[in-house]
Protein backbone atom coordinates (compact mmCIF):
# COMPACT_ATOMS: atom_id res chain seq x y z
CA UNK A 1 0.00 0.00 0.00
CA UNK A 2 1.06 3.75 -1.08
CA UNK A 3 0.94 5.92 1.78
CA UNK A 4 1.90 9.84 2.56
CA UNK A 5 1.94 11.72 5.72
CA UNK A 6 0.91 14.71 6.81
CA UNK A 7 2.88 16.45 9.97
CA UNK A 8 1.27 19.57 11.50
CA UNK A 9 2.61 19.57 14.70
CA UNK A 10 6.60 21.00 15.68
CA UNK A 11 8.96 18.87 17.06
CA UNK A 12 8.67 19.09 20.52
CA UNK A 13 5.44 20.81 21.29
CA UNK A 14 3.34 17.26 21.25
CA UNK A 15 3.91 13.72 20.33
CA UNK A 16 2.37 14.01 16.87
CA UNK A 17 5.87 14.22 14.81
CA UNK A 18 7.32 11.75 16.79
CA UNK A 19 4.45 9.16 16.29
CA UNK A 20 5.08 10.21 12.57
CA UNK A 21 8.57 8.98 12.39
CA UNK A 22 7.96 5.92 14.34
CA UNK A 23 5.15 5.32 12.06
CA UNK A 24 7.01 5.98 8.73
CA UNK A 25 9.41 3.87 10.22
CA UNK A 26 6.92 0.86 10.78
CA UNK A 27 5.28 1.00 7.49
CA UNK A 28 8.65 0.71 5.57
CA UNK A 29 9.94 -1.72 7.43
CA UNK A 30 6.50 -3.79 6.82
CA UNK A 31 6.89 -3.32 3.15
CA UNK A 32 4.41 -0.65 2.28
CA UNK A 33 6.13 2.72 0.09
CA UNK A 34 5.80 6.76 1.45
CA UNK A 35 5.34 8.36 -1.34
CA UNK A 36 5.74 11.98 0.69
CA UNK A 37 6.09 13.12 3.97
CA UNK A 38 4.34 16.93 3.74
CA UNK A 39 5.07 19.01 7.09
CA UNK A 40 2.26 21.81 7.38
CA UNK A 41 1.58 24.57 9.75
CA UNK A 42 4.08 24.31 12.84
CA UNK A 43 5.00 21.20 11.18
CA UNK A 44 7.30 22.97 9.41
CA UNK A 45 9.74 23.53 12.48
CA UNK A 46 10.42 19.58 11.40
CA UNK A 47 12.88 20.69 8.46
CA UNK A 48 15.00 23.74 10.58
CA UNK A 49 18.34 23.00 10.63
CA UNK A 50 18.44 25.12 13.94
CA UNK A 51 17.12 22.32 16.66
CA UNK A 52 19.14 21.30 18.90
CA UNK A 53 16.66 19.11 21.37
CA UNK A 54 18.30 18.20 24.82
CA UNK A 55 20.50 14.68 24.85
CA UNK A 56 18.14 12.93 26.20
CA UNK A 57 15.38 13.48 23.62
CA UNK A 58 15.19 12.03 20.42
CA UNK A 59 16.39 14.12 17.45
CA UNK A 60 13.74 14.01 15.61
CA UNK A 61 15.51 15.94 12.38
CA UNK A 62 18.32 13.45 12.48
CA UNK A 63 15.42 10.74 12.13
CA UNK A 64 13.93 12.06 9.48
CA UNK A 65 17.27 12.71 7.81
CA UNK A 66 18.13 9.37 8.02
CA UNK A 67 14.83 7.74 7.12
CA UNK A 68 15.26 10.30 3.68
CA UNK A 69 18.73 8.87 3.07
CA UNK A 70 18.07 5.49 3.51
CA UNK A 71 14.44 5.60 1.81
CA UNK A 72 14.88 8.62 -0.55
CA UNK A 73 11.71 9.81 0.91
CA UNK A 74 10.21 13.19 -0.65
CA UNK A 75 10.05 14.95 2.55
CA UNK A 76 8.18 18.74 1.73
CA UNK A 77 7.98 21.41 3.38
CA UNK A 78 5.11 23.81 2.48
CA UNK A 79 6.60 27.27 1.65
CA UNK A 80 4.18 29.48 2.61
CA UNK A 81 4.02 28.13 6.28
CA UNK A 82 7.77 27.88 6.35
CA UNK A 83 8.35 31.67 5.12
CA UNK A 84 5.79 32.55 8.32
CA UNK A 85 7.67 30.55 10.67
CA UNK A 86 11.36 31.55 9.54
CA UNK A 87 12.39 28.07 7.84
CA UNK A 88 13.85 29.07 4.72
CA UNK A 89 16.26 27.58 2.50
CA UNK A 90 19.15 29.09 0.68
CA UNK A 91 17.07 30.48 -2.23
CA UNK A 92 14.59 32.19 -0.68
CA UNK A 93 16.47 33.98 1.79
CA UNK A 94 18.31 35.18 -0.43
CA UNK A 95 15.35 36.27 -2.24
CA UNK A 96 14.01 37.40 0.80
CA UNK A 97 17.13 39.34 1.69
CA UNK A 98 17.22 37.66 4.70
CA UNK A 99 20.85 37.23 6.70
CA UNK A 100 20.25 33.20 6.76
CA UNK A 101 18.70 30.22 6.10
CA UNK A 102 18.04 27.15 7.82
CA UNK A 103 15.99 24.21 6.25
CA UNK A 104 17.32 21.17 7.02
CA UNK A 105 18.98 18.57 4.40
CA UNK A 106 17.18 16.31 3.08
CA UNK A 107 13.91 18.53 3.16
CA UNK A 108 12.36 20.68 0.25
CA UNK A 109 10.05 23.79 0.13
CA UNK A 110 7.12 23.21 -2.28
CA UNK A 111 3.55 24.31 -2.33
CA UNK A 112 0.31 22.85 -1.46
CA UNK A 113 -0.12 21.40 -4.44
CA UNK A 114 2.61 18.58 -3.27
CA UNK A 115 -0.01 17.91 -0.71
CA UNK A 116 -2.38 17.49 -3.52
CA UNK A 117 -0.48 15.42 -5.40
CA UNK A 118 0.26 13.11 -2.14
CA UNK A 119 -3.32 12.69 -1.69
CA UNK A 120 -3.67 11.82 -5.64
CA UNK A 121 -0.92 9.46 -5.52
CA UNK A 122 -1.49 7.47 -2.60
CA UNK A 123 -3.53 5.22 -0.88
CA UNK A 124 -4.18 6.84 2.43
CA UNK A 125 -3.11 10.09 3.69
CA UNK A 126 -2.58 9.74 7.54
CA UNK A 127 -1.69 13.16 9.07
CA UNK A 128 -0.45 13.53 12.67
CA UNK A 129 -1.14 16.95 14.69
CA UNK A 130 -2.86 19.67 13.96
Amino acid sequence: MKFSLAVYSAPHSSQAAASALRFARALLREGHQLYRVFFYCDGVHNGSSLSAPPQDETDLLAGWQALQQQHQLDLVVCIAAAQRRGVLSDSEASRLEKPAANLAAGFELAGLGQLADAVAQSDRLVTFGG
